[in-house]
Parts: C-alpha cells; sequence; structure tokens
C-alpha cells in the first residue's frame, strides 16, 4: 500500500468533483439546445467546498508521507 498513490487519487477525484461543480455553476443560465436543466447551487457550493476539504486532507496526508520518507532515511542513514 503506497500512501502517495492513495492521495495522488484522492486528489484526481477532489480534482474532478471540483469541475463538475463548477461547470454546473459556470452553465447556470447559459443557453442550451436541450431542454434546461435547473442547478442547486448551494448542492454545487456544498461540492465544491467539499472538494476543498478533500484537496486539503490529500495534501495533509502526501506531507506526512514526505516527512515520515525523511524520517525513515536519516533514521537509516
Amino acid at each position: 500500500m503506497d500512501v502517495s498513490a492513495i492521495a495522488l487519487q484522492g486528489l484526481e477525484q477532489a480534482n474532478t468533483q471540483l469541475e463538475a461543480a463548477a461547470s454546473a455553476i459556470a452553465n447556470v443560465g447559459a443557453p442550451s439546445a436541450g431542454p434546461v436543466d435547473i442547478v442547486d447551487l448551494s448542492a454545487e457550493m456544498v461540492a465544491l467546498m467539499s472538494a476543498q476539504t478533500l484537496f486539503g486532507a490529500n495534501l495533509a496526508t502526501l506531507k506526512t508521507a514526505d516527512q515520515m520518507q525523511k524520517t525513515l532515511l536519516d533514521v537509516t542513514a
């Protein structure tokens, strides 16, 4: 189990969530060829805040993994 790989996957998922929410917000009121989609802005803002939290948590995980690797190298050296 590679902690860095898991954290990077989490960052990718957060990015996907962020892009989907941002796209939905950006397209509010935009003319479309199909039926009008109703966007719940409060739900999209919650998705944006959730993505922000996911980014922070995964970045903290990467930093911790980096510190652990540095400590392990210091101990073994």
